[in-house]
């Protein structure tokens, strides 16, 4: 039966319809005959036990610079008159992100929100992958610099890489050589910008063959693909001119899914992408917004969009 989709997101008129996730998802519900909503999250309203939002109908097509078609704006009860609310829109993850989160789990036993908003304020990526510290790198929390050079010493010496801890698309992470030179301005700099602590880890040369993203869908592994850095970086994320090739999983890899696969599963994490370095060493678990669907469709012929809404449907049911 068609299912009634309200999509919080990011401006239409901003994404890359060429690889986009939640694009593609959208584009596959509407091949089912899914209704689709489109609304901003800085829309979210409560009142009297209701959570709203200013919801527009829309359909997509693949066809640049006329890749979708807005209907006219109207209240929405997210309660009421959809099926599932796709929380969508990019991090970062803040007090108005954490926020939606509140106000889209009052809608609870009414509408189904994928993911499950309780699960995604407290799985942030790089605090939930802690949950399985033993798959990753040696790993750092802190705000004190003296701290970074004394695990720093403890791991051998070498360099280093620094990251917002709730940054996202390979943004402000930073690469520390071995001298530590401009560790304490970074560490200063961190301190400034955010209020929480930075993420320390210690440099892994595999990064140069790859960043692994894998995609799991209700606990399963769904597809991989491999992000290699572009020229002159050491950053693979595809935001930040990383590009993608075929891949398959590792030994490692595969024990690392089956590890957190039936916890994402009971936390109503239908879609989840993680990140694997050098075919062993686990760096993050991605519930907010994930992306690499099109790229695993395009590399191993699989309906990705398909194989989500299966299971979106799953839970419905």
């Amino acid at each position: 039966m068609p299912v009634r989709v309200a999509v919080q997101m990011d401006p239409l008129a901003t994404i890359n319809i060429a690889g986009d996730s939640t694009f593609h998802l959208m584009l596959s519900a509407q091949a089912r005959g899914h209704e689709l909503w489109y609304y901003d999250v800085r829309s979210l309203a409560w009142q009297a036990g209701r959570v709203t939002a200013q919801g527009s109908p829309v359909s997509v097509q693949r066809v640049h610079g006329d890749h979708y078609e807005l209907g006219e704006a109207r209240q929405i009860d997210l309660g009421r008159d959809v099926d599932v609310v796709l929380m969508r829109q990019d991090p970062p993850f803040d007090l108005g992100y954490i926020t939606a989160t509140h106000l889209l789990e009052r809608l609870e036993g009414e509408t189904l929100v994928v993911n499950d908003p309780r699960s995604v304020r407290n799985a942030p990526e790089k605090v939930y992958v802690l949950d399985y510290a033993r798959f990753m790198p040696p790993t750092l929390i802190t705000r004190s610099a003296h701290d970074v050079r004394a695990f720093q010493r403890e791991h051998g010496g070498g360099a280093l890489v620094v990251k917002p801890l709730h940054g996202n698309g390979g943004k402000a992470v930073f690469k520390i050589e071995a001298d530590g030179g401009n560790l304490s301005a970074l560490a200063e700099l961190f301190g400034q910008v955010w209020p929480e602590p930075f993420m320390v880890q210690t440099f892994l040369p595999e990064v140069a063959e790859g960043d692994k993203r894998i995609v799991l869908v209700d606990g399963e592994v769904l597809g991989a693909i491999n992000r290699k850095p572009g020229e002159g970086e050491f950053r693979s994320n595809l935001a930040v001119g990383g590009y993608a090739e075929k891949s398959g999983l590792t030994d490692r890899e595969a024990e690392i899914c089956a590890a957190m696969g039936a916890d994402l599963k009971a936390r109503g994490l239908v879609f989840v992408g993680i990140d694997v370095i050098g075919g062993k060493w686990l760096t993050e678990i991605n519930v907010t917004s994930p992306t690499g669907i099109v790229a695993i469709e395009k590399f191993d012929g699989t309906d990705t969009g398909g194989a989500i809404w299966d299971a979106i449907e799953r839970r419905l049911g």
